[in-house]
């Protein structure tokens, strides 16, 4: 369990790691990473991960303040007895911004909201110049789909601080149109079989509440305008992969990982001929690992703007 906790919405408690005491001005932070777990909730892994990474960038740990977000379900607060207003939601929920059940209907993209709100405080984060808010597997998933949605980049901007969004591995993403891979391009995707294949979290239909103003359209302009990165490994390549979406709206998008990021930027890069502010970076030989691939050389370009990614 995380053992730190910041009040959302003033009304639920959002479990989560932070490296350094943020409670007090840190004046030597110009950059924080915000990782996020996948759908085990194994927010420690990906905290050690995170302190690897670090250590491999080569810069001075006071400078980088680490957090790591978990979001528990009603499952983890039964069996620890936590307290009353620790935020939890539904087991995959949260991977799409669904309000909690507990204590109040926050969504879990109001959480992340609340983490970029705390960052952009002046008092406390002087020198701050740079966030990053990366995520492999589930947690590729749910950057993914908060760089679309996201209500809380607006504050850091104010501020003039930069924020990117690490996509690693995930199992699929948010496509704006019916559109869908179909040999070497895109074609409408025949739905009869199915009629889910367009609905959040895979297309525009049906989005939770936090999303649900604004238009596909005006949702991915913003999108296709933000700095996006996705971090895929060559060889997570295994349709049968355990923890690999195997749902039809998944299937929708390739048959793995690997085939399904190339494939969601193409339709990109399709969609926006000029001006979208996206890069893929590919880690050469790994696999569905969130060590190696926040660890990887690419790893380090995307997270720390390190040299040697050649992807």
């Amino acid at each position: 369990m995380a053992d730190q906790r910041l009040t959302v919405g003033g009304s639920g408690a959002l479990a989560l790691y932070v490296s350094q005491d943020w409670a007090k001005p840190l004046p030597a932070v110009t950059r924080a990473v915000i990782t996020i777990h996948g759908v085990l909730r194994n927010a420690d892994v990906y905290k050690k991960s995170a302190e690897q990474a670090l250590a491999a960038s080569g810069l001075d740990p006071a400078s980088v303040l680490l957090i790591e977000p978990q979001f528990l379900d009603a499952a983890d607060a039964k069996a620890h007895d936590l307290p009353a207003e620790t935020l939890r939601w539904s087991h995959t929920g949260w991977e799409g911004g669904e309000a909690a059940l507990a204590p109040a209907p926050v969504s879990s993209y109001a959480a992340l909201d609340a983490i970029l709100a705390k960052l952009a405080d002046r008092r406390l984060f002087p020198a701050l110049t740079q966030v990053v808010v990366a995520g492999h597997s589930g947690g590729g998933q749910v950057v993914q789909r908060y760089a679309v949605a996201t209500q809380g980049e607006a504050v850091l901007q104010q501020q003039g601080v930069k924020l990117r969004y690490v996509v690693a591995n995930p199992s699929s993403y948010a496509y704006f149109s019916a559109e869908r891979p179909a040999g070497d391009g895109f074609a409408p995707f025949d739905g009869a079989s199915c009629p889910e294949f367009d609905q959040w979290k895979y297309g525009m239909a049906a989005r939770p509440p936090y999303l649900a103003a604004p238009t596909p359209a005006q949702l991915e302009a913003s999108y296709a305008a933000r700095q996006v990165i996705y971090l895929l490994g060559t060889a997570d390549t295994d349709p049968n992969h355990p923890a690999l979406d195997k749902s039809c709206m998944a299937e929708a998008e390739g048959p793995y990982r690997y085939a399904r990021g190339l494939a969601y930027f193409r339709y990109l890069q399709g969609r926006h001929k000029t001006g979208l502010a996206h890069r893929v970076l590919q880690v050469p030989g790994v696999g569905h690992d969130g060590e190696k691939m926040l660890t990887s050389a690419c790893g380090l370009a995307a997270l720390y703007d390190r040299p040697g990614c050649s992807g």
